[in-house]
């Protein structure tokens, strides 16, 4: 059972990292992500806060409100969400508010991730709901497209070639 767990892992996250790498191209942060039900992938997404300026189009929120139309219901207890990057607290409660079942994410984010970096949110024992969590699956592959992003981004603010 373990090892199908990890093989499912990789699997979902090299899909949730196609995306991001979608994103990337779209000039926007990359951050991809996919819901899953039943094995098997019902929504894919990726940011999408420049494209649209919506300061909440980031994947998990799109991809939240995806799978509640493909189930149509809201309650997507019987989901997964696997995301390259560490939720950020109003990704995380979104997820909350969803009653996902599990978050799968890649790569720690140390400046918003409410997952246990910068917060432990999914933790806090006034919750009604939990959410299992595990991370780091594929972090080094999720974290290598997103510092090879900002790195362009840098290099190309300062004007060098």
């Amino acid at each position: 059972m373990i090892a199908e767990d990890v093989f499912s892992n990789a699997y979902f996250m090299a899909e949730a990292l196609k995306l991001a790498e979608q994103a990337a191209l779209c000039d926007e942060v990359p951050v991809g992500a996919v819901i899953v039900h039943e094995n098997r992938i019902i929504v894919r997404s990726y940011n999408t806060r420049e494209l649209s300026q919506n300061p909440i189009a980031h994947a998990e929120v799109l991809a939240l409100q995806g799978a509640a139309s493909v189930l149509n219901s809201w309650r997507l207890d019987q989901c997964d969400l696997y995301v390259t990057l560490e939720p950020c607290p109003m990704c995380l409660g979104a997820a909350i508010n969803s009653r996902i079942k599990k978050i799968i994410y890649g790569a720690s984010d140390p400046k918003a991730g409410a997952c246990g970096s910068v917060l432990n949110f999914y933790a806090h024992p006034g919750l009604n709901h939990s959410i299992e969590v595990v991370g780091g699956v594929m972090a080094e592959e999720c974290g290598t497209i997103l510092s090879d992003f900002f790195r362009a981004k840098r290099k190309s603010l300062k004007g060098s070639p």
